[in-house]
């Protein structure tokens, strides 16, 4: 399966987004934008969606938005917690809450230890 690379529109409003909170760091995940703190994920994008980690009560509660809907990587494997931002919500206000939502939730999990390429690839070969 290949994917394609997100729009610039929506690459542009990520950045937007996530300038907005200094404590997540960037980097690529599948090739993708995300934003991660204590090396957990809290938001990215995926092809074409802006996607969104959160806990299991506020994963239900998004889901009961209009256009929300559990983000599937491929077709018929939900990824756990994650959602699929409704386009309408992306240059809206009602964002910011669901993504301080995500950021507590990451930050309420054990963090991950950071992996350095030189000891993964001498686990690979040792």
């Amino acid at each position: 399966m290949k994917w394609t690379p997100s729009p610039p529109g929506i690459v542009r409003i990520f950045d937007d987004i996530m300038s907005t909170l200094p404590q997540a760091g960037r980097r690529k995940m599948f090739g993708y934008p995300a934003a991660f703190a204590s090396g957990q994920m809290i938001a990215g994008l995926h092809q074409q969606s802006f996607i969104l980690r959160l806990s299991n009560e506020d994963y239900v509660a998004f889901l009961e938005i209009r256009g929300a809907k559990p983000f599937e990587p491929m077709p018929g494997r939900a990824m756990s917690g994650f959602v699929v931002v409704p386009e309408r919500m992306l240059n809206s206000a009602d964002l910011r809450p669901w993504l301080q939502k995500a950021l507590a939730h990451a930050l309420s999990l054990p963090p991950k230890a950071t992996k350095t390429r030189t000891a993964t690839r001498a686990k690979r070969t040792g």
